[in-house]
């Protein structure tokens, strides 16, 4: 009888995570290696916020904080939320988490009972899933192909909804796909959940200000507000400023489920550190205009990526929204062989070719629920991308 709990045979580890992990590891063992999997910017922390951190601790704000996170921070998501997305909170409505993460990990353990449903379009986050197993619940995922633009349509979430159906997770724009659902796309979605009373959205709207070419970004309880007492909105400072480190998350949503995901919160980390917390404040309430000189050089990253990548022998790349990723499609990859003799038979394997060959860490589509694709992601510098598709470009020339 093994010890460990039976629960942990329903999840894997986060691949991106285990490709990240990868890359360093073979840089330190000496290999040249281009890391293209980490989901977080290669930009500083800007330099207010740092200072905000600093002060926090010479000042003393080094000890707990409310399990909800400090008044301080409520307050700024609160205002944060009026001022972006014209919704109406209390911060007895806010709860700060260790990242966005544990956030929907409290929200999934605080309301599913085994059996429950939850609907998660594909290509998904890779924790999505995961942390619905973990808590008991049921993954119903649906396929969201590149000719439907890698976005849920309202006929598929239709048929996808049955009476066990507790969550849809929405991710906009999405990871792995920089996909993002425009004002009509998202109010197709809501008129479908409003005829279904039992089904609540979880908007994770962490690459918010990540959006480009004059795409507007929205959120459904700011669509559909009929919708807002079953939406919790998830965010945080991770991606747009520069802070995957701090880990500081934020979800809002009804008295009820916020109490509930304290509960879990409370059991577990507490919260998040003080100092991230007052790092998190400066960030929502200081300067903005780094995020768009930021989205410049994105935009720009983008381009070339996308650019590079369909000029190489059997990958089609569709150009995002926003996020810093692309997911091209490997299809025209598989049935190949290698120089080496080796057939390419899934993204798993086109993934691990790149690495041996050219030293390209990325992350297969697989892991997204969605093949044969790959994720990119541009949040490096162009040079190294330059010299990454170009790489990309040269092992799949050698393939016959």
């Amino acid at each position: 009888m093994t010890f460990l709990a039976s629960r942990l045979s329903r999840i894997k580890p986060s691949p991106t995570i285990a490709v990240a992990t990868k890359a360093r590891e073979l840089k330190a063992a000496g290999r040249d290696v281009i890391g293209l999997g980490a989901g977080e910017p290669d930009f500083d922390t800007p330099a207010h916020i740092i200072a905000a951190a600093k002060v926090a601790m010479d000042a003393g704000e080094t000890r707990y904080t409310a399990v909800a996170g400090t008044p301080e921070l409520r307050q700024a998501i609160v205002d944060k939320f009026k001022r972006d997305n014209d919704l109406d909170y209390t911060p007895d409505q806010i709860s700060v988490g260790c990242g966005g993460k544990q956030n929907i990990y409290n929200a999934l353990m605080a309301t599913l009972n085994p059996g429950d449903e939850v609907i998660i379009p594909a290509p998904y986050w890779v924790s999505y899933p995961d942390i619905t197993l973990l808590a008991e619940g049921t993954p119903v995922i649906v396929d969201c192909p590149a000719e439907a633009g890698f976005k849920l349509t309202p006929e598929d979430l239709e048929a996808a909804i049955t009476p066990k159906t507790k969550w849809l997770i929405l991710n906009s724009p999405s990871n792995p796909t920089g996909a993002g659902y425009t004002r009509a796309d998202m109010k197709a979605l809501t008129d479908v959940l409003l005829k279904h009373e039992h089904v609540w959205v979880m908007s994770d709207d962490m690459y918010e200000h990540l959006v480009y070419d004059g795409f507007e970004f929205v959120t459904p309880a700011q669509v559909e507000p009929a919708l807002f007492g079953r939406t919790l909105t998830l965010n945080g400072v991770s991606k747009a400023y520069c802070m995957t480190g701090w880990r500081v998350g934020y979800a809002a949503g009804p008295d009820e489920i916020i109490k509930a995901m304290n509960k879990i919160q409370s059991q577990s980390t507490t919260h998040t550190s003080s100092v991230s917390q007052a790092a998190a404040v400066a960030a929502l309430t200081g300067p903005h205009d780094f995020i768009a000189k930021h989205n410049v050089i994105f935009v720009e990253r983008r381009d070339l990526v996308v650019a590079m990548l369909n000029e190489a022998e059997g990958l089609t790349c569709p150009t995002p929204d926003g996020a810093f990723y692309v997911y091209p499609s490997c299809a025209g990859m598989i049935g190949k062989k290698t120089p080496d003799g080796k057939t390419l038979k899934t993204d798993e394997d086109v993934v691990g070719y790149l690495l041996e060959s050219e030293g390209i860490a990325a992350v297969h589509g697989e892991a997204f629920g969605l093949s044969p694709h790959f994720r990119v992601s541009y949040a490096t510098s162009t040079e190294l991308l330059k010299e990454a598709c170009t790489r990309i470009q040269r092992a799949c020339a050698a393939l016959t």
